[in-house]
C-alpha cells in the first residue's frame, strides 16, 4: 500500500492516504494467503471438480478460505485425525488417460467427427482441422496461450481443436485455472466444450449421477469461456452444449452425447456470485494462522476451528474435510448432520437439543411454524406410544 508518511507544512491541509491499487490489493492477497498455506508449502490448484462442490455450498467459509489460499485439504484432513477415501485408483487413472489417448489420436480426427455429428452436421465435415500448440511457461502463460490461440481460430474460420487448453476464472477474488479436456472452435467461431470420461455410456445412456457431475464441471468451463469471449469483439458464441465423450458399452470405442448445461451454469455463476470473498474471511483470521501440514494437530485443529464450515451431508461427496465437520457437528449436537431440507424446515433451531425442548413445550414461540408442527408431532407420537400400551397385552 502507498502511503504518504511524515508532517505536513505549517498552515498545509494534511495529505490523504491512498487507496490501494487493485495490483497492490492482489499482491497482499496473494502473500497472505500464502502465509496461511505455509511459505514453504506449493499451492494446490482449484480445478472444475472442486469449484463445482465450493459452488453447490457457496456458505461454507472454510472450503471458500482453503480453496483460495489452494491448501490441500486431503494431507490437511489427514493431519486432523479424519483422512478422506477421496481419489480415483491408479488403474481408474491407467485406463482413463488411455481412453482419452484413443480419442484424440490422428489430431482428434475421431473427437472432431463425434462434435460435428452431434452438435454441428450442418457444417463442413472437419478434415485437416488446425491442432494448436499451448504449450507456455506456468499457468498464466498457458492462459495467454490459449486466449490467442481461439482468437486466431475465431479469425482463421474452420475447425479447430484445443488440446487441454488453461482458462482462468475468478472466484470470490481468487484466479482459478482450469484445464479442461478439450476445446472446439467451429467454422462459425463458436465454442464447444468436450468433456471425455472413462465410465461408459450403456445402450445410449450413462449413469445419471455421473453424467450430472460431468455437466457441473462442464458448465465451469463454459462460465471461465464466456469471459474469454467476452473480451473479443465481436464475442463469440460459447455453445451451452457440451459433448460428453465415453466408452461405447463394454469396449474401448468412444461414443458421444451431447449435453445441455445452461441450467448448471445459471446456478454455478448464481452460486459463485453467493462466495464470501476470500480476502474477507482471511481477514477476519487471528493473526497467526496456518494450515501448513507440519504444523501440530492441535495447531491445526485451532487454524480449521477458526473458520466456519457450513457442513451437510452432500460434503461427504465433494469435500476432503467432511469427515472432520461431520464430527464437529455431531459433537456441537448441531441438526445439519441430518440434511440441508431438514436444517431448512426447522428455521431458527439450530441444534437437536433445541428441536427437542421445543417438540417438549419448554422452549420456543408457539407461533413459529416450526415449534408448532414439532408440538404436534410430540402429541401424536405420545398418543400413539399410550395407545399401544393399552392395547398391549399383558406380560
Amino acid at each position: 500500500m502507498s502511503e504518504f508518511h511524515g508532517s505536513a507544512s505549517r498552515g498545509s491541509h494534511p495529505r490523504p492516504n491512498r487507496t490501494p491499487s487493485p495490483e497492490t490489493r492482489g499482491t497482499g492477497l496473494r502473500q497472505r494467503l500464502a502465509e496461511l498455506r505455509g511459505p514453504d508449502v506449493a499451492a494446490k490448484a482449484l480445478d472444475a471438480r472442486a469449484l463445482a462442490a465450493l459452488a453447490a455450498n457457496p456458505g461454507c467459509r472454510r472450503r471458500a478460505i482453503l480453496d483460495g489460499a489452494g491448501v490441500d485439504k486431503a494431507a490437511l484432513a489427514s493431519a486432523l485425525g479424519a483422512p478422506s477415501g477421496f481419489g480415483q485408483s491408479q488403474f481408474a487413472l491407467t485406463r482413463g488417460n488411455a481412453f482419452e489417448a484413443k480419442v484424440k489420436a490422428d489430431g482428434g480426427a475421431e473427437l472432431l467427427r463425434l462434435v460435428h455429428s452431434r452438435l454441428d452436421p450442418g457444417a463442413e465435415p472437419p478434415a485437416g482441422a488446425a491442432v494448436p500448440d499451448l504449450s507456455a511457461p506456468g499457468p498464466e502463460g498457458r492462459t495467454a496461450r490459449t486466449a490467442l490461440a481461439l482468437r486466431e481460430a475465431v479469425r482463421a474460420g474452420g475447425w479447430t481443436l484445443l488440446d487441454h487448453p488453461m482458462l482462468a476464472l475468478d472466484v470470490a477474488g481468487s484466479l482459478a485455472f482450469l484445464e479442461p479436456d478439450a476445446v472446439v472452435v467451429h467454422p462459425d467461431g463458436g465454442w464447444t466444450v468436450v468433456e471425455i470420461k472413462s465410465f461408459p455410456m450403456l445402450d445410449g445412456s450413462a449413469d445419471p449421477a455421473k453424467v450430472g457431475a460431468a455437466a457441473r464441471q462442464a458448465a465451469v468451463y463454459v462460465l471461465a469461456l464466456e469471459e474469454v469471449a467476452a473480451r473479443l469483439d465481436p464475442a463469440p458464441a460459447v455453445r451451452h452444449r457440451v459433448l460428453l465423450v465415453s466408452p461405447k458399452d463394454f469396449s474401448n470405442l468412444p461414443t458421444a452425447s451431447a449435453v445441455d448445461v445452461r441450467k448448471q451454469r445459471a446456478v454455478t455463476a448464481r452460486q459463485l456470485a453467493r462466495l464470501t470473498r476470500v480476502e474477507e474471511i482471511a481477514a477476519a483470521l487471528p493473526e497467526g494462522t496456518c494450515f501448513a501440514p507440519d504444523r501440530s494437530a492441535e495447531e491445526l485443529t485451532a487454524a480449521v476451528e477458526a473458520v466456519p464450515a457450513s457442513y451437510a451431508p452432500d460434503c461427504l461427496a465433494a469435500c476432503e474435510l467432511a469427515f472432520h465437520c461431520r464430527e464437529r457437528s455431531r459433537q456441537a449436537g448441531a441438526v445439519t448432520p441430518l440434511g440441508r431440507p431438514l436444517r431448512a424446515e426447522l428455521g431458527g433451531l439450530a441444534t437437536v437439543e433445541d428441536v427437542l425442548a421445543a417438540a417438549r413445550g419448554e422452549s420456543g414461540d408457539p407461533d413459529d411454524p416450526a415449534v408448532a408442527a414439532l408440538r404436534r408431532a410430540a402429541a401424536l407420537r405420545a398418543q400413539a406410544l399410550a395407545h399401544a400400551r393399552e392395547v398391549a397385552p399383558c406380560p
